[in-house]
């Protein structure tokens, strides 16, 4: 970036908040699909355990740390969300297809968003540097304009010698 102005600077250091806060925001996207997908694994566990006979006295979590002693025929299904808020019952074979799949698309998902999240935190550090290279060149610019002056008073003053047992030398060296 050449001779930046202070405007510019102030865009790039827009950018680079505006991204960080994506950053942040993708993290808590991948936060929580990763809570949502053990949530979905646990799910596929209690089902898998089910004995294809049935079980007695299972113990069925209904969350907040209760569960209910239940008996599971061999036959019983499971009510499985399949979206919008609409619930189907299904056959346990069904329903750890239907978990599974979305437990795939949950991963292909948060994939997805990690690398967005590297592509933007890539581009944070490039702007940051932008941005800290461009503060530095106008810092840079702002001493040599001041050396100008400094130089261009001395050049204006006359130069006065002064003679010491033969040797010349002037007081503004």
């Amino acid at each position: 970036m050449s001779n930046p102005d202070r405007a510019e600077l102030q865009r790039i250091a827009q950018q680079v908040e505006a991204k960080r806060e994506r950053l942040q925001n993708l993290e808590s996207q991948v936060t929580r699909l990763e809570e949502v997908r053990q949530e979905q694994a646990r799910a596929i566990m209690a089902l898998e355990a089910i004995p294809d006979s049935g079980a007695s006295d299972a113990m069925i979590p209904l969350g907040g740390g209760v569960q209910i002693i239940a008996d599971i025929p061999s036959e019983a299904g499971a009510v499985v969300d399949i979206g919008s808020g609409i619930q189907a019952e299904k056959t346990r074979e069904e329903a750890l297809e239907i978990l599974s799949a979305r437990n795939q698309e949950l991963l292909s998902l948060m994939d997805s968003l990690k690398s967005e999240f590297d592509e933007t935190e890539e581009l944070v550090i490039q702007l940051a540097t932008q941005f800290n290279e461009g503060v530095a060149d106008l810092q840079d610019e702002a001493q040599e304009n001041t050396e100008g002056t400094d130089s261009e008073v001395a050049e204006t003053r006359p130069k006065r010698r002064r003679r010491k047992r033969g040797t010349e030398f002037t007081l503004d060296d």
